[in-house]
């Protein structure tokens, strides 16, 4: 089982693809998305499987329970977008 599997979430096939087609599409997301994924990563990811710096599952599970009501229901690419540009207006704001 992958880490992306543990604890019911979503399988990593299942979204990982899709959300970073949906990003790929807007190229003035990727540096909030590089930031974001620097942020959320847990230090040493590189030293443990998938070898991908994935959000906690623990954060991971939070968020997908509070957004769907469900951990193992996977991120809608739309939503990670929405969230995308939620972030880079808020670092806007704050400068």
């Amino acid at each position: 089982m992958s880490a992306g599997e543990a604890g019911g979430l979503p399988p990593l096939g299942t979204w990982v693809g899709p959300a970073a087609a949906a990003v790929l599409r807007r190229p003035w997301l990727w540096a909030t998305a590089v930031h974001q994924v620097a942020v959320l990563a847990p230090g040493g990811w590189w030293r443990r499987r998938p070898f991908l710096p994935l959000p906690d599952p623990a954060y991971l599970r939070f968020r997908l329970l509070t957004q769907y009501g469900d951990p193992g229901r996977p991120p809608a690419p739309a939503d990670l977008v929405a969230y995308l540009h939620w972030c880079r207006a808020y670092r806007s704001a704050l400068r």
